[in-house]
């Protein structure tokens, strides 16, 4: 069996991130990377079974809906949920998220935060 990685990069969105009032009246942009392992058969692999494979467009929709309809006082909520979206299918052994906030800091390109799951043994 071999692991399949998706990668999703640099997706951007734009959400109501922030607890002060400025953050909470209007929408600022995120960038979003994920990371998605699953195991890949040989149905997949070898005989280009599109329903054997995870389809990374269906989580990308749902991750899109997710951050464009929420308001998020923390950035680590929004990642929680972000992730909680990518490991929902039961053939995901592994994701992990990372967003970042541009311009969250006045001297700083961004500010971000990681989150990783992984499927209990």
């Amino acid at each position: 069996m071999h692991t399949a990685i998706i990668n999703i990069t640099n997706l951007r969105l734009r959400t109501f991130i922030g607890f002060n009032q400025e953050e909470r009246e209007k929408k600022q942009d995120v960038v979003i990377n994920i990371e998605i392992h699953y195991p890949a058969d040989a149905e997949c692999l070898f005989h280009d079974e599109v329903g054997h494979a995870l389809n990374y467009k269906t989580i990308t929709k749902a991750v899109i809906a997710k951050v464009e309809e929420g308001h998020f006082l923390l950035l680590e909520k929004l990642v929680a949920d972000i992730l909680t979206e990518c490991h929902q299918h039961p053939d995901v052994s592994y994701a992990k998220v990372k967003v970042d906030k541009p311009h969250a800091l006045r001297f700083a390109d961004s500010v971000s935060l990681t989150l990783e799951w992984r499927k209990p043994m």
